[in-house]
Formats: C-alpha cells, sequence, structure tokens
C-alpha cells in the first residue's frame, strides 16, 4: 500500500466514522422529540398510545381532583376541548384553575393523558409561549397591558 492509499484510507474511514455518529445522534434526538398540542388539535393529530407529547392549555375551572396520595387529576382545555390529565408529583407552587399550564407526558391506552412533568405559568404577565400562541389563535387569551 502506498503512502497515498493509506491517507486517503484513513480519509474516508473518518469520513464513515463522523457520517455514523452524526446519523446516530439524529436517530436519537428524532426519538427524544416532544410535539405539542392543544386539547382541540389531537382530534385531528394522529397520537398513539405511549408517544410523548406536550399538552398545554388552561387548567379547567372546577376540574382539579387530589387523591390518595401525591395523585392529582385535572382537566386541561382551549374552551373548545378538554383533556382529562393525571399526575403523581409535587405541582408547581403557581399551579390553579383556569391559569396557563404545559404537561408532558403520554396518554394510557383508554384516553386519559399521563403527565410526567407539569409547568405553570411564572407571574401574572407570563403564560408559556406556545400555550399564549395557540390561545391567541383562537381568541381566547389576550396579553395582558403591564397592569
Amino acid at each position: 500500500m502506498t503512502r497515498k492509499q493509506k491517507r486517503l484510507s484513513v480519509i474516508i474511514g473518518g469520513l464513515a466514522f463522523l457520517g455514523a455518529a452524526t446519523g446516530l445522534t439524529f436517530y436519537a434526538l428524532g426519538q427524544k422529540a416532544s410535539y405539542f398540542y392543544m386539547p382541540a388539535e389531537l382530534t385531528t393529530a394522529s397520537v398513539q398510545p405511549g408517544q410523548r407529547i406536550r399538552l398545554g392549555g388552561l387548567v379547567e375551572k372546577g376540574s382539579i381532583t387530589r387523591g390518595h396520595g401525591a395523585t392529582v387529576a385535572f382537566s386541561v382545555t382551549d374552551t373548545q376541548k378538554s383533556v382529562k390529565v393525571t399526575y403523581i408529583g409535587i405541582l408547581p407552587d403557581l399551579f390553579r384553575e383556569e391559569q396557563g399550564v404545559i404537561t408532558e407526558g403520554s396518554f394510557n391506552p383508554d384516553g386519559v393523558f399521563v403527565a410526567d412533568s407539569v409547568l405553570a405559568k411564572h407571574d401574572e404577565r407570563y403564560m408559556p409561549k406556545d400555550v399564549a400562541d395557540g390561545l391567541k389563535a383562537k381568541g381566547v387569551w389576550q396579553e395582558s397591558n403591564g397592569e
């Protein structure tokens, strides 16, 4: 093998390694992607049970029920449709009815959304961007003017 052939084989091997590493990275990132949905969008989306998604909207008034231990059930709504959510854990301090929320998790085969994380709004003027954009598009939520 000549010097030129050795150099060429090292370059080709390095490019093959980088290509494989890039492909595996994109594959792994694609498996961890969580898509954001509003409750009304779930009727047209093809979300399979067990598929991780983010569900956002407002906590429906009168829907919060506390179960045994740290189990909490509530509904997330966009005023058109609501989705029943169960969560086991400690809720954020600012979690309450008619406030913006994003939950991350998956659907059970029976259609109940099982959340493994719950994010609530931060202060009076903040709502998660995805939730605010979705509610603004439906004409439900409007920005406060700094009051």
